[in-house]
Parts: structure tokens; C-alpha cells; sequence
């Protein structure tokens, strides 16, 4: 895989991580919470500022372990096979995300079973200082594992065949792009945009962004499979019958 391909695939599973919304709905959950409590404005910043830092280190660690112990497992060249179970993978999310990824009622809420619901409302409410919303932010990437990791995979898989220096690079793009949507939604609290206006706009596109990730989650696939399944097989059957 040239270099420019696999930093075109990870900005566009990056993208994919960067559509889904647990970390956001947290987001403006922690805010909501922080100023219904009649706190400051900066320490409302300092909330969110940490819930996003958290977010970003998270996503970074995932990226780099799952990097990490693909190039220990597989070395510098991916095998056909793994891109097929991730293909699989792929495809079975971009179903997942279509029928499953909001429930079927008003508001914006989200797959993510009662219980653990719950708890991360618990959490939110609960988080009066920085390292509490920091541990929040990494905890909410985790909740959302199910979905983040194959993106995170494709993003790992594409990079171990690249150079030590831009696998690095390869991973802060990554971590920016996912980070994209949560950064705007923290600029526009920290302007004094209400939460009432930011929530109606998510709730207003909340099919179109549904549509959006289970689409791209489906692209993606379809393209690493043809590229890196397909391709070589067509190529070394070419190759034969000359």
C-alpha cells in the first residue's frame, strides 16, 4: 500500500469515527449539567476542555496499540485473510449503524444499553473537576469500542506498512480528524452558543449523520476489499498466465 493511499484510508475511517456521537452527547450532557449547577464559565471550559483531551488520548492509545500488535502479528504486510474478516466487519457495522445506531424515539438517543446508559449519565453528572472529565472522555471511547474499533483497525492496518515517521504522523491525523466534530461542539459551548440550538441541530440531522457513517462504513469496505483482497488475487493469477 503507497504511502498517499494509507493516509487517504486512515482520514476516512477517520472521518467514519468522527460521525458517531456518544463522546458528543456526553459532551453537551457534561455541560448541561455544569450549567444547571450554576458554575463559572471557565470552569465550564475546563470541563470540556479535559472531556475532549480525554476523548483524543483515548482514540491515540487505540490507534497505536492496535498498530502496535498488528505489525507484531502480521509484521509490515496485512494478509489478505485479515482484510477479509475486517471487511466483514466493516459491513456488518454499516448494517448495525443503519438499523441500530439511535433508538426508534424523538431526541437523540443513542443504541447504547440502559444500564451502561445510566452509568455514564451517573458519571457526567457526578464530574465537578478536571481529571474527573478527562477519565469521563476516555471512558466514553471505551463505551463506544463496539463501533469505533473497526475504523480504528483500518486506520492501524493501513499504517503498519509505512514508515516509523509517518505512522506517527498517521496517527495524530487520525486522532485530529475523529476529534473534528467534538472540537466544534466545544468551540460553540465555549462561545455561549445555547445547548438547546446545538442539540436541535444534531436531532434535526441525526438520520443524515445515521446514513452517513453506515454509508462510509460500507465504501470503505467495499474499497479494501477490491484493493486488498481482489487485486492481488487478480494480479497473481496475471502473473501465472504469462
Amino acid at each position: 500500500m503507497e504511502l498517499l493511499t494509507s493516509l487517504v484510508i486512515v482520514s476516512v475511517a477517520a472521518l467514519i469515527h468522527a460521525s458517531f456521537q456518544l463522546s458528543i452527547s456526553m459532551l453537551t450532557l457534561l455541560s448541561s449539567h455544569t450549567i444547571g449547577s450554576k458554575r463559572s464559565h471557565s470552569h465550564l471550559l475546563r470541563l470540556t476542555n479535559a472531556f475532549v483531551a480525554g476523548v483524543g488520548v483515548m482514540t491515540i492509545l487505540l490507534v497505536s496499540f492496535t498498530a502496535l500488535v498488528a505489525s507484531n502479528v502480521f509484521g509490515t504486510k496485512i494478509p489478505s485473510l485479515a482484510w477479509v474478516v475486517l471487511c466483514g466487519l466493516l459491513f456488518g457495522l454499516g448494517v448495525s449503524v443503519w438499523l441500530f445506531y439511535y433508538r426508534k424515539q424523538g431526541g437523540t438517543s443513542l443504541w447504547v444499553p440502559r444500564d451502561v446508559a445510566k452509568y455514564l449519565h451517573d458519571r457526567t453528572k457526578a464530574t465537578k473537576n478536571s481529571g474527573e472529565a478527562f477519565g469521563l472522555g476516555l471512558s466514553s471511547v471505551v463505551a463506544e469500542l463496539l463501533f469505533v474499533l473497526a475504523p480504528v483497525a483500518v486506520g492501524a492496518f493501513a499504517l503498519v506498512s509505512v514508515p516509523p515517521l509517518w505512522q506517527l504522523v498517521g496517527i495524530a491525523l487520525y486522532g485530529l480528524i475523529s476529534l473534528l466534530p467534538l472540537l466544534v461542539v466545544n468551540g460553540l459551548i465555549g462561545s455561549g452558543r445555547k445547548l438547546s440550538q446545538i442539540q436541535k441541530w444534531r436531532e434535526d440531522n441525526k438520520l443524515f449523520l445515521q446514513f452517513i457513517a453506515g454509508t462510509g462504513l460500507f465504501i470503505l469496505g467495499f474499497y479494501l476489499y477490491v484493493a486488498e483482497v481482489l487485486a492481488p488475487v487478480v494480479s497473481a493469477s496475471a502473473g501465472s498466465a504469462l
